[in-house]
């Protein structure tokens, strides 16, 4: 568990799993509901995807302010929350480069 020591490392974690979460919540979740009639599906995967968003939220701006990022970097990473497969962008090309 190596990664839970640092803001980064969290940071990483949380992105992969809010990613996760959100490509799940809208390639399965939410064709289950409107195909399918399964609103539950949705519910649950919803609600997990809402406490990961939030983590990853918090987790950014703990690492911004901990590594001193710039206002950019920190507005990309956050912007990044919000589109389908953004965490995973973001791991490739912004958390892998040293913190500026």
């Amino acid at each position: 568990m190596q990664w839970i020591k640092t803001s980064l490392g969290r940071l990483r974690v949380i992105g992969f799993w809010e990613g996760v979460s959100f490509l799940v919540l809208l390639g399965i979740a939410m064709p289950l509901k409107y195909y399918a009639g399964e609103p539950g599906a949705v519910r649950v995967v919803g609600m997990a995807h809402g406490v990961l968003f939030m983590l990853y939220v918090a987790a950014a701006i703990q690492t911004a302010l901990d590594r001193d990022w710039t206002w950019r970097r920190t507005a990309l990473v956050l912007l990044a929350s919000v589109l389908p497969a953004g965490p995973f962008v973001v791991e490739a090309k912004l958390l892998r480069e040293p913190a500026r």
